[in-house]
């Protein structure tokens, strides 16, 4: 199941409630949702795995505890590590009533970095995500609203969440399975109930009209002449400023009517898909098994990639393909190659064979696997 799928079911449903700014609530399979982060897996990650911060922050009473209350430091072959999550004192923190926040998990926690990054390839906008373990009966933040849109999902016990929707107020109840989405600004604040609450938040950082416009004015007015001083004197004779701005007016509006949508957008999505964080969880066990690789070896697209070619230009004509993270370069006789790769989740080296000899499509799929494209299948 993608990812919009399962955060939302029907993705044309979501898009339009999302265009329109409006409160989704969706059932999804709870066993799915708690295997992105368990209760469990908070467990480890609070007391086994070397935490530190900001990647852990502790809220109590609607205000952010300070980092020294919750951490100690320690030394790494005599280097001095700071910022070390104290397990003993967090959790001592949490039987007080705090809430423990983990930031940034789609950095360092598998499962929601593959459900980020599909969330990203299938929106086009940015995503983060966070988890929220809270005690029983106990509630983090006061009411507020964030400044992105967000998908909620509960994987363990219940949350009562008190949103406010044009003007009015609603209240949903999360249990695992339910899928709430809240556009940006949604005032909202979240309460647990009789048992410890652990919820994930999706960030949605919505690119805009207004970001994009505004980089494109902002490219064309970076133009020297835009950078001559206002006239002196147009205090006490503002017609010295006036007559001169029809003309500078004019510049850009011919500068605007000259942008070419295709290259615009080119632009944009070219410099989406090559950077994002790299997502190579198994490169190592690839790299081992590289050297057995044959024609018939079952190869799968990582889930965590993007495969989208460009054609090269009349003064590089090279085959452009954005990873997510990158862009390679290859010879345009590898267009139809790697179209087969873009369009097949999973192949052989030996599909590539109508376009290519033996030695030379072990050769491209032995790169594809180092460069994080193509995982060898287990």
């Amino acid at each position: 199941m993608d990812a919009l799928t399962l955060l939302s079911g029907d993705a044309q449903t979501f898009l339009d409630k999302v265009w329109a700014s409006r409160i989704h609530v969706h059932q999804a399979d709870p066993d799915a949702l708690v295997q992105l982060l368990s209760l469990d897996d908070v467990d480890r990650l609070l007391t086994e795995s070397g935490l530190r911060t900001p990647a852990l922050r502790v809220v109590k009473d609607g205000s952010i505890c300070p980092a020294a209350s919750f951490t100690r430091s320690a030394t790494i072959a005599g280097a001095p590590l700071t910022g070390l999550v104290d397990a003993r004192k967090a959790l001592a923190m949490y039987d007080d009533g705090a809430t423990l926040v983990l930031q940034g998990l789609h950095r360092y926690w598998a499962p929601l970095t593959t459900l980020v990054r599909r969330l990203e390839l299938a929106l086009g906008h940015p995503c983060q995500a966070n988890a929220y373990l809270t005690p029983p009966g106990s509630q983090g933040f006061a009411r507020h609203s964030d400044s992105h849109d967000v998908f909620v999902f509960q994987t363990h016990g219940h949350k009562q969440w008190e949103i406010v929707e044009d003007e009015q107020e609603r209240e949903v109840l999360l249990e695992p399975g339910l899928v709430m989405y809240l556009p940006t600004g949604t005032p909202h604040s979240a309460r647990s109930q009789h048992e410890a609450s652990l919820h994930v938040t999706l960030g949605l950082n919505r690119l805009t009209w207004r970001d994009l416009l505004q980089q494109q004015l902002s490219t064309l007015l970076a133009g020297e002449e835009y950078d001559a001083p206002l006239p002196a004197g147009y205090l006490t004779d503002p017609g010295r400023l006036a007559r001169a701005l029809p003309e500078r007016v004019a510049g850009i509006e011919e500068a605007i009517r000259a942008l070419d949508p295709g290259a615009v957008v080119a632009d944009l999505s070219d410099s989406f898909l090559t950077d994002r964080s790299p997502a190579l969880g198994g490169g190592l066990r690839d790299r081992a098994l590289l050297a057995g690789l044959d024609d018939e070896t079952p190869l799968v697209r990582r889930a965590t990639s993007a495969c989208v070619l460009r054609a090269g230009t009349a003064a590089d004509d090279r085959l452009h393909v954005l990873l997510g993270d990158r862009e390679l370069r290859m010879p345009a006789r590898l267009a139809e190659p790697m179209a087969f790769v873009r369009d097949h989740p999973r192949l052989v080296a030996g599909d590539l064979a109508p376009w290519l000899d033996l030695q030379s499509r072990l050769v491209l799929c032995r790169r594809l696997v180092r460069e994080g494209l193509l995982r060898i299948a287990r």
